[in-house]
């Protein structure tokens, strides 16, 4: 898990380096990011997920394959201009929709869109996905251009792609550059400008744009241990994270934050709000924390946040252990043990393992000459152990009573046999004196109130008749109901 983490994490860094002359104008984040303010994925194709603007250039068409000047927001393109354009079967993270463009004759902007609630005086990082269509390394190549402007048209910094190559097969690239907003300025506007001609190629994709902010570097640690826990529920004790803040804040406050669906969303907790953290025993689940940072006044406000490390302190839950029902042998014969495991990938084994065909299966064969209990035993891919014990009761025979008196005085008022284990699966069957069938079960414990359809039968007495599919001889007598 610290292994995804870290690759969502810094992957941009790692960009950065291997991209060095492309964000060698920029100014760049020497420190920590906060999460996307902005994330602009175009929904799924049917429901756009923000608000933007295309220039009186550019027509918006249902098409996927749209014509020059013409746009689109699809999640599937294929066989466009006579197999010219790559099949873009996915958007950039293969979940949604990406805007589909076939530039103008004339260059210019073909997206505009104001961003609101940034923080003044903050630094945030642009990026966007962008992939060249066209299949031909012959034809017009992308030339883009992004700009962000205050509203008043002052350029807080740009960037330009160059050409963007022809690819043999569909591959997004990110760009992307740091900008800082003004003194009271909390929106920006995003343009995006094709620097070169339409008509033979000059063709892309464009997705998940994002807007991130940019502040001193924030590190977490947790105190005596690495970042990454995994513990058995039980074994749970206290761990302290500590914080760390480079300079750069004039009054900044702190908030740890938790996940338990691996950064989809993070919480604020409660009364956490200082460079170091006590975290407390949990139900088992996998958490993730962190330190999130802002400068006093600009709490509130999402988009001004600078965010640690990930933290994870994954809690297993004990496996599952369930040794099955009691079960009662007759002398001489087998029965089955039928034991249930569940959890993180379980070893499981019965001890002690004497008068078992196999100790390692959940439903071994058993036939212990005198009474036994047996322990199932698992252990969990994380070492968490669990145990449940159940008991054989070896007997000489089937006891089956010859009376009972069902008057409902919390004694002997149910006819019931004893050893007559279900796992036999025997059909037990009573019938009165006119050889009507007034009670009937299969396989089950039997436990007769003396009733048919819940009508009292009368007293006298009745023939049973015992059934066994196992080879067993059939049993056959007289109960006698008593009232």
């Amino acid at each position: 898990m610290p292994g995804k983490v870290f690759a969502r994490r810094y992957i941009l860094l790692f960009a950065l380096i291997l991209t060095l002359p492309f964000f060698a104008m920029a100014q760049l984040c020497t420190g920590s990011l906060g999460d996307p303010v902005v994330n602009i994925t175009f929904g799924n194709g049917t429901t756009p997920d923000f608000n933007f603007s295309p220039p009186s250039a550019y027509t918006y068409v249902s098409s996927s394959c749209p014509n020059d000047g013409s746009y689109t927001i699809t999640n599937y393109s294929t066989g466009c201009f006579g197999g010219a354009w790559h099949t873009v079967a996915n958007d950039h993270t293969g979940g949604g929709a990406y805007m589909l463009v076939n530039a103008s004759y004339t260059p210019g902007d073909f997206f505009v869109a104001t961003v609101t609630g940034l923080c003044p005086n903050t630094t945030y990082e642009f990026a966007a996905w962008v992939m060249n269509v066209l299949i031909s390394p012959t034809g017009i190549q992308p030339d883009l251009t992004f700009t962000v402007e205050t509203t008043t048209g002052i350029i807080l910094n740009q960037f330009n792609t160059g050409s963007i190559p022809a690819t043999a097969s569909p591959q997004w690239g990110q760009y992307g550059f740091f900008f800082t907003t003004n003194a009271g300025n909390t929106s920006v506007v995003l343009r995006i400008t094709n620097k070169a001609p339409g008509g033979n190629g000059n063709d892309l994709a464009l997705d998940d744009i994002t807007f991130r902010p940019c502040g001193p570097e924030i590190t977490s640690a947790i105190q005596g241990s690495s970042n990454d826990v995994d513990l058995c529920i039980d074994e749970q004790t206290n761990y302290t994270f500590t914080g760390a803040v480079s300079p750069g804040y004039t009054s900044p406050v702190y908030q740890w934050q938790v996940s338990t669906d691996e950064g989809a969303s993070w919480a604020d907790i409660a009364g956490a709000t200082s460079l170091t953290y006590l975290r407390q025993s949990t139900i088992a689940g996998d958490y993730w924390y962190r330190l999130s940072v802002a400068e006093a006044g600009n709490t509130g406000i999402p988009g001004c946040r600078i965010s640690s490390n990930v933290l994870t302190i994954n809690v297993h839950a004990k496996p599952i252990v369930d040794a099955g029902p009691d079960r009662t042998l007759i002398t001489g014969n087998k029965t089955t043990l039928e034991g249930r495991v569940t959890g993180e990938t379980p070893v499981y084994s019965w001890t002690p393992p004497d008068d078992l065909d196999d100790p390692t299966v959940l439903r071994p064969s058993a036939s212990p000459p005198v009474d036994k209990v047996y322990r199932l035993f698992a252990e969990s891919a994380f070492g968490c152990t669990n145990e449940d014990y159940m008991r054989v009761k070896v007997v000489a025979g089937i006891f089956v009573p010859t009376a009972f008196t069902p008057n409902n005085d919390g004694r002997n008022d149910t006819w019931q046999i004893p050893y007559l284990d279900p796992l036999l699966g025997a059909t037990v069957s009573v019938f009165n004196r006119y050889g009507q069938l007034v009670y009937n079960s299969t396989g089950v414990l039997v436990n007769w109130d003396g009733t048919i359809n819940g009508i009292p039968q009368a007293s006298g007495t009745y023939v049973y008749l015992i059934n066994f599919k196992n080879g067993m001889t059939d049993m056959k007598g007289t109960v006698t109901i008593i009232r």
